[in-house]
């Protein structure tokens, strides 16, 4: 017959609990005091001094902070809820098989050590003289590199950010076109009369027009502002002042979406006359214009079957064809080990700057256009590399749907992971002892 084994769990637990609050036994009496429990968490117990070391902590930040004061209870209370959900959170880990190696271990402590400048002894060095050991450093790093893995695991790597999402965040989020938050003109205005004929309208254009000109050729807009302007600003050189994306007048809000610092628009034409505009400065949305390289690869991988000199043979003779004449595209699809480039010829279409390994990159960008490169290595084997052109790419389109694709999945995540982890609280036995706690 099946029994219930949670009152028998039950059982268990209550006998551990009464072992933890009997009195000193006598390896305390020779002073190895045991932590005071201050909380249950189903199988696990919070100690005093884990308890203590986190409302060290807040405290600490709080000071930092320069934060207004907060009710110790409530300090308290706080600190004990953060260790609890720790437990929990390490709990569910350990059930679900996630765990941290000694060599990934390692390799964070070689990463947080070189980030800072340090080789991991000096960075243990640095530790001590905190009053942390580095035992207790590594086995909290440890436990927080399982925690990202499994917030990743449960929840980071469960969101979806749909494109109609980013659409109505960049819809709401930006001010002005282009992300531009505010713009600095300077505005010329050569006016026509209310009910003006077409010889005054032809008249006034082609004088805007001859500014405008004169203008490109260099010379200076404030100065011909205060001489030709019929605005209001005519005497302070055409200059409007820094302006909201929102105040910027209809008729120009479009135009200087789009301009660059001191480029000059006009004459744009209304029922006042014909205006031109210069855009001094603008807040927000700089422009993201990057060096893009058009180029086509053979590459020779290395194996068990293939030697490193075996593959550098074989891509000097193919670069020995091609410079004979031979069609580069019909050999990468023979020979090239990259097959997903190879049926395209070996084309690796437009490539960014930062998308490709470095040793790749830093051959390819000493071509000239045209230009192929000789037989080079890099961690995937051995390549060579033609280019075919070059061109300057505005990148800030896609890099501010990257940029607000984050922010909605950091969001999202941030909604998520409260929602898992008030679900493992409440699915949770546990029971608080501390003072005026529940």
């Amino acid at each position: 017959m099946v029994t219930d084994p949670k009152p028998f769990f039950t059982f268990l637990l209550t006998l551990l609990l009464l072992f933890l609050s009997l009195p000193l036994s006598a390896a305390e009496e020779d002073g190895e005091l045991l932590d005071r429990i201050v909380a249950v968490v189903n199988d696990d117990v919070v100690l005093e001094d884990e308890f203590n070391k986190e409302l060290a902590s807040i405290h600490k930040k709080l000071e930092e902070m320069g934060s207004p004061a907060i009710p110790e209870q409530e300090v308290r209370k706080q600190a004990l809820e953060r260790v609890i959900l720790r437990k929990l959170q390490l709990q569910e880990a350990k059930k679900l098989g996630i765990d941290v190696d000694d060599q990934t271990l390692q390799q964070a402590i070689l990463s947080i050590a070189g980030r800072n400048g340090l080789t991991p002894a000096e960075m243990d060095k640095a530790l001590v003289e905190e009053g942390m050991s580095p035992e207790a450093y590594r086995e909290q790093l440890r436990e927080e590199i399982i925690l990202q893995r499994l917030r990743n695991r449960e929840v980071i790597g469960r969101i979806q950010v749909t494109k109609a999402e980013v659409d109505n965040y960049l819809a709401h989020a930006e001010q002005g076109a282009g992300g531009r938050t505010a713009y600095h003109l300077r505005h010329i205005l050569i006016a026509t009369p209310e009910g003006a004929s077409s010889e005054q309208i032809a008249a006034a254009r082609k004088k805007a027009e001859e500014l405008v000109a004169r203008l490109k050729k260099g010379e200076d807009f404030a100065a011909l502002a205060s001489r030709y302007s019929q605005g209001r600003q005519s005497l302070e050189g055409g200059d409007l002042g820094w302006m909201e994306a929102g105040q910027v007048p209809t008729l120009f809000a479009g135009e200087v979406a789009t301009m660059d610092k001191g480029d000059i628009r006009g004459p744009l034409q209304t029922s006042s006359g014909f205006h031109i505009i210069k855009l001094e400065d603008y807040k927000g949305g700089e422009r993201n214009v990057v060096k893009q390289t058009h180029a086509r690869h053979i590459l020779k991988r290395t194996d068990e079957v293939t030697s490193d000199q075996d593959a550098r043979t074989r891509l000097e003779q193919l670069y020995q064809r091609i410079e004979g004449g031979e069609d580069f595209a019909a050999l990468a699809r023979a020979h090239s080990d990259d097959k997903a480039s190879a049926i395209k010829g070996g084309d690796l279409g437009w490539v960014s700057p930062g998308s490709l390994v470095p040793k790749f990159e830093e051959v390819m960008d000493s071509l000239e256009i045209g230009e192929l490169s000789k037989p080079f290595r890099t961690q995937f084997g051995w390549h060579i590399v033609q280019v075919l052109e070059r061109r300057d790419k505005d990148v800030t389109s896609e890099l501010r749907r990257d940029k607000a694709k984050q922010a909605i999945r950091d969001r999202k995540a941030e909604e998520a992971l409260q929602l898992y982890l008030r679900k493992l609280r409440d699915q949770a036995f546990v029971e608080t002892r501390l003072e005026g706690i529940d």
